[in-house]
């Protein structure tokens, strides 16, 4: 077993990606040492992970559970996407002090505001635990019996690591259960927010904007981490002390230029780079344009509201928000497939497979069991992606849901928490109705045609004949007081009698439709199957390509053998670029302040410019932040690999100083979780030199900049 992993642990490391492609374990990184250099980098892998020096990871932090940040000063200062602090910017928004409009600059130490529950996490050191995490499995050990001595073995291991300090651990499967790799880490819990700029900069270009290039979006906010006097993790306290990392960024402001060398040190979130043409047939023919034409419903509805008022404009702005991301995203995701084939060229991989597996009885019939398990899953699928895409767009029967789980823990004789829940809707019902004749006209228009939408395509077979608009119109969630009144009396052994009520019945049966035993059965089995056989696939591939040598364009033949992304510390690496999205079109690889004044339009809310940043244009008022041409730079592309996750990281030049922070990536490029091509995956990024033009010349935070370390 052992000399096995370790084999395995070989043939990760010396599988390199297909042009800039590949999100790369910094322990191991001395493997893409030479490539880096050969590239344009002039620092070593030990400069950037060492377990026992500083080094570039000890700059670089995971902000909460879902971006990255960076620390740019030795108190404890650090920087990360404006989307990404959005959150806990609103939460100390009020009417008097609207930080999310209007900026928020803690000018003193005493001015920085607390952020409960945010956290700051450091990697101390990860480690290679294969091994111990596999002991005791067997060729012959079940999947079910697998799986709990994995669970058992992780807690020891774990608990050994940390044993007598502060830290936590994390141990997490790669190369779908493969390896293992244990990741020990220093929390810090007292977080608080310093800077960040309004949201016609964080923001600029809203929606219209996103995933798109040309950007110029100055997506930043700024926070400080505070310790206690050892410089340890504490909870908040006045007593705090800003924190001392081990390590923080160097900042060049020499700028970047096409062809220059660049890399992204940060936690990425999921790709699925190794899934078979059934799993890409599923993203690109179901779940993607599925979700796209249901959202295009919402979205329609919703922008036509937001037209008619201001008002209307702020209720339906987060929703938006939230819908149109996913709804760009997919839109590009399919394309890109489609353009590079992508079926076709997982079709011809998994043929190389089987020819080569033909006498190996390991691996000769992995793919055709794989084929099997999507033939069950599949159309299960399609029905869970029309319940959360249809059956919940509407804010009516999100509601209806309310009703159901009530009547689920009344039949669970769950008296108090049925009792709770019924008190927490009831509560939402007075914040519902204070616009609901508005609303209602919205609500309405989503649950019908999205409902029609489905009937149409054969997933609703329960709502034939059904009234869309009489269900809508009798019942009691769209009549202010109905559900009071009925709560009232209510018992909850008479939970039955929520059956009456035209929304309760028909999402009872649209559930029971989607999840019915069996499917739920079916669609565990079948998951639970393929992510065991694809730990044989991709083991396969490693035993096939031991010697797998760096391409330069793409070959179908050569799988690339980084791990997938799972939410822990990367480096990708590539090289400022610009693209040809489409005939006769050239895409620069960086972004000016005279475009955003070229987008302004104050009849529309994403393409307002402030005073302050319209007065600094004019007067060309940029200090020593302009590039050599004296423009503003705004934000550049380059070849780096990313994903969700990656908002924040920091983009490091040849010498790992700081030059940008990653914040999203080109639309053409979206289906690089899935396939990579270099001829459009781009990183969008913020020039560093626009993010502290804001903060010391619009902000005139010019304190916070002199904390850092600014390289000429």
């Amino acid at each position: 077993m052992k000399k096995l992993f370790s084999f395995l642990l070989l043939a990760a490391m010396v599988l390199p990606v297909m042009a800039d492609e590949g999100m790369w374990l910094p322990m191991l990184l001395n493997r893409n040492e030479a490539d880096m250099q050969a590239a344009g980098m002039r620092i070593t892998a030990k400069d950037i992970y060492d377990a026992n020096h500083a080094c570039l990871k000890d700059a670089i932090i995971l902000f909460n559970q879902g971006c990255t940040g960076e620390y740019v000063s030795a108190e404890g200062l650090f920087l990360t996407n404006h989307h990404c602090g959005y959150s806990y910017i609103t939460s100390h928004s009020t009417v008097e002090h609207d930080y999310l409009t209007n900026g928020f600059w803690a000018m003193t130490r005493e001015q920085e505001l607390p952020c409960p529950g945010l956290t700051a996490t450091r990697l101390v050191r990860m480690e290679d635990v294969t091994d111990q995490v596999l002991e005791g499995i067997t060729s012959e050990t079940s999947e079910k019996d697998r799986e709990k001595i994995i669970e058992n073995n992780i807690k020891k291991v774990g608990e050994n690591a940390i044993k007598n300090t502060h830290y936590k651990y994390v141990i997490k499967p790669f190369y779908y259960g493969n390896q293992y790799f244990m990741y020990i880490n220093e929390v810090f819990t007292d977080v608080r927010l310093v800077g960040a700029p309004p949201s016609n900069i964080g923001k600029f270009g809203g929606d219209t904007d996103n995933w798109m290039w040309p950007r110029h979006t100055g997506d930043f906010s700024m926070f400080r981490v505070y310790a206690d006097k050892d410089g340890k993790p504490a909870p908040y306290a006045e007593t705090n002390v800003p924190y001392k990392p081990l390590k923080h960024l160097d900042i060049s402001l020499k700028g970047v230029e096409e062809g220059d060398f660049t890399f992204v040190f940060g936690y990425p979130g999921t790709t699925k780079r190794y899934v078979t043409s059934h799993e890409v047939a599923m993203t690109v023919e179901d779940s993607d344009p599925i979700s796209i034409d249901l959202r295009t419903i919402r979205l329609k509805h919703y922008k036509a509201a937001m037209e008619k008022s201001p008002a209307q404009r702020l209720r339906y702005a987060s929703k938006v928000a939230s819908i149109a991301n996913g709804w760009k995203k997919w839109q590009g995701e399919v394309e890109g497939i489609q353009r590079l084939k992508g079926i076709e060229q997982k079709q011809k991989q998994e043929s190389i497979f089987n020819s080569w597996a033909e006498n190996k009885p390991a691996y000769r019939n992995v793919l055709n069991e794989l084929e099997e398990q999507y033939l069950i899953k599949r159309p299960i699928y399609r029905n869970l992606i029309f319940f959360n895409e249809a059956v919940m767009a509407s804010d009516f029967m999100m509601r209806a849901h309310n009703l159901y789980n009530i009547y689920c823990l009344c039949k669970l004789g769950k008296e108090e928490e049925a009792q709770a829940a019924i008190a927490k809707f009831l509560q939402s019902n007075e914040k519902y109705f204070a616009d609901f004749d508005q609303h209602t006209i919205v609500d309405k228009g989503i649950f019908v045609e999205t409902f029609e939408y489905m009937i149409k395509a054969g997933y609703a077979p329960y709502l034939e004949h059904a009234d869309l608009n009489k269900i809508y119109d009798n019942s009691m969630l769209t009549k202010k007081g109905a559900a009071e009144k009925f709560f009232k009396s209510f018992k909850t052994k008479n939970a039955d009698k929520l059956g009456k009520d035209p929304a309760f019945a028909l999402f009872s049966v649209a559930y029971s439709y989607a999840y019915t035993a069996e499917s739920r059965k079916q669609y565990s089995e079948a998951s639970q199957n393929i992510n065991r056989l694809m730990r044989i696939y991709v083991k396969g591939l490693m035993e096939m390509y031991p010697d797998t040598q760096k391409g330069t364009t793409p070959d179908v033949e050569k799988p690339y053998f980084f791990p997938d992304a799972n939410l822990t510390l990367r480096v990708a690496y590539g090289h400022v670029q610009g693209f040809n999205p489409r005939d006769a079109v050239y895409y620069k690889p960086y972004s000016t302040l005279d475009g955003i004044m070229q987008k302004e339009n104050p009849d529309i809310y994403d393409y307002v410019v402030t005073p302050r940043l319209r007065e600094l244009y004019q007067t060309k008022d940029y200090g020593r932040y302009a590039n050599a041409k004296g423009e503003m730079p705004v934000a550049f592309i380059a070849t780096n690999h990313t994903t969700g996750g990656n908002s924040g990281s920091p983009v490091l030049n040849a010498d790992g100083q700081l030059i940008g922070i990653n914040f999203d990536r080109c639309w053409e490029g979206t289906m690089s979780d899935l396939l990579f091509d270099p001829n459009y995956c781009r990183n969008i990024s913020l020039d560093i030199r626009y993010c502290l033009f804001i903060i010391e010349k619009y902000a005139g935070a010019k304190h916070l900049v002199d904390e850092m370390t600014i390289i000429q």
